[in-house]
Order: structure tokens, then C-alpha cells, then sequence
């Protein structure tokens, strides 16, 4: 009799990473990395939380040319769900107050049916006069294990997360690359932008792609009432 258990074999998914779609392998997610999503939801932080979903997909990965730091943040949200879906299951179930009627209301969403919003085309090249300017990028997934950039407040991430969105800044024919800069340069560099260049900057920063589900239903009282689903924790209750 063999003194060693048996290794246990996996099923795999092949998943489109967009924007630029290239497929990538991944195995389930197993009992181990369960613990690691309770264990970071019981801690009630939910930059843990996060963390954990990126460390996750990165475990989960059986593809040696899969880097998750470079991800944009979209992109790992649709992925986890997408291995969520394949390996617990596709369908779960939430729940949503309607704000006309006040009941609750309970819905069961099917994960393979989640899709990604892409809105309007956006320039990332924003012109502060007439040569210099910013060359934006999306957040990518390498924001979710920076703790002190995800418990600062709303505001203050906001600003911090443009930064961590320049991509590069140029002068005439002088090209700077966002990476080579630290946070304090680039938050001084943006304090010094024009107002009507930091609202194309906010533009941006609001036109980038997100999860997208739609839920229709009529509530009590007969209004035709639509909810949209746009980040993981309209899916899941992170916390």
C-alpha cells in the first residue's frame, strides 16, 4: 500500500483578458484559497479583502506568462468572477432595496452572463498647453496590495489614484515615464495642472471600463425599475 495520498488533478479555464483579449490558464480555486478569502473577510478590512481576491487569481494562474500587477483593475474583477463562477458556481443570489417601495428585493444573477462596459472612446493624452502634457493609463491590479493608498479616504485616494494613472508626462520632445517619479512629485506635478486639464483628467478617470450586469424588475407599487452591477462588491458582500 502507497504510504503517499494521491495528487489531485484539476479541470482548467481558459479566460479572455481583456481590453486586448489574450487567453490565459487557470485552475479552480481550492479549499486553501477559500480560508485565505474568509480569513481577509473576517479581518472587516476590506483593503484585505481585495489583496487577497488579486493574490487569488494570481494563485489560481497556471500560465508562467500571466503577470496580475499589470492587470487593469476591471480586468482582475472579471476575472475572479469568472473563476468564481467555474469553480463554485455560476449562479448566486443578491439582494437589493428598492428606493421607491422600500422592500427588498432578492435576485439571482448568472456569473458567465457578467460582461465588461466599455464607455465612450477616451483620449488618454491630455494636452495642458501646446507642449506639454499627460499620457494616462488605467489603475491596474498592483493598487490592491498598496494597504496605506487603499485605507486613505475617498478623496485623497482619488488624487492618489490619478497619479498611479500617469503614465507618462511630456514636454516637447521630452518624455518622462510616470514610474521613474515618486508619489509626492507627481501629487506636486498635478497640483500645478490647470483646472480645465484636471477635469479631462477626471473624465478619464471616469470613463473607464467597469464589471457590467443589468437587473430589470417592477416593484410593488409598478414602476419599471433597472439596477446596475459595476464593481465586485454589487456581486458579493465583500465585507
Amino acid at each position: 500500500m502507497s504510504s503517499k495520498l494521491p495528487k489531485i488533478s484539476y479541470p482548467t479555464l481558459n479566460i479572455d483578458i481583456p481590453p486586448n483579449p489574450k487567453k490565459y490558464m487557470f485552475r479552480p480555486i481550492l479549499v486553501k484559497e477559500e480560508k485565505l478569502l474568509l480569513m481577509a473577510k473576517n479581518s472587516g478590512i476590506e483593503s484585505d479583502v481585495l489583496s487577497t481576491i488579486k493574490q487569488v487569481v494570481n494563485l489560481c494562474s497556471i500560465d508562467p506568462s500571466f503577470d496580475v500587477d499589470k492587470l487593469p483593475l476591471f480586468a482582475l474583477e472579471y476575472i475572479f468572477l469568472k473563476l468564481r463562477a467555474f469553480s463554485i458556481g455560476e449562479e448566486i443570489k443578491v439582494s437589493y432595496k428598492d428606493l421607491e417601495d422600500e422592500k427588498t428585493n432578492e435576485f439571482t444573477i448568472n456569473l458567465k452572463e457578467v460582461t465588461i462596459r466599455y464607455p465612450e472612446a477616451m483620449e488618454n493624452k491630455i494636452a495642458i498647453n501646446n507642449k506639454a502634457g499627460l499620457v494616462m493609463k488605467y489603475p491596474t491590479a498592483e493598487v490592491y496590495d498598496e494597504k496605506e493608498f487603499m485605507d486613505s479616504d475617498d478623496n485623497e485616494k482619488f488624487y492618489r489614484l490619478v497619479v498611479r494613472c500617469i503614465d507618462q508626462v511630456y514636454d516637447g520632445d521630452n518624455v518622462y515615464e510616470g514610474r521613474d517619479f515618486s508619489e509626492n512629485d507627481l501629487l506636486e506635478f498635478l497640483e500645478m495642472v490647470d483646472v480645465q486639464s484636471f477635469e479631462k483628467i477626471v473624465k478619464f478617470m471616469s470613463n473607464v471600463p467597469t464589471l457590467y450586469y443589468k437587473l430589470e424588475y417592477k416593484n410593488s407599487l409598478g414602476s419599471d425599475r433597472t439596477i446596475e452591477l459595476t464593481t465586485l462588491s454589487d456581486f458579493f458582500t465583500l465585507l
